[in-house]
């Protein structure tokens, strides 16, 4: 693919951002490198099994099962502020 200084300032225009001519030819440059490179994937194999996690690790979840709840005054006992069986938070206006 060929990259031309039209591209160049295509892709600068919806970076907006103002390119000089010098930093237009250096820009042709490397996107000519980001080409080459994104190019190198089409010599990936495509039989290869996707890997979704580098270790073969499997979700372990616990049943969801409701066991005992705290007591008001438990759930309440380190709050900084409370107002009777309340959190009391700071006044937003």
């Amino acid at each position: 693919m060929t990259i031309k200084e039209e591209d160049v300032e295509h892709a600068a225009n919806l970076a907006r951002i103002t390119l000089t001519p010098e930093e237009r030819k250096s820009s042709i440059k490397e996107f000519k490198s980001i080409i080459e490179l994104f190019s190198r994937l089409d010599e990936v194999e495509e039989d290869v099994e996707p890997t979704y996690h580098v270790l073969p690790l499997k979700n372990v979840f616990r049943e969801d099962v409701a066991g005992e709840c705290l007591t008001t005054d438990e759930a309440l006992s380190n709050a900084p502020r409370r107002e009777g069986d309340y959190f009391r938070g700071p006044r937003i206006v």
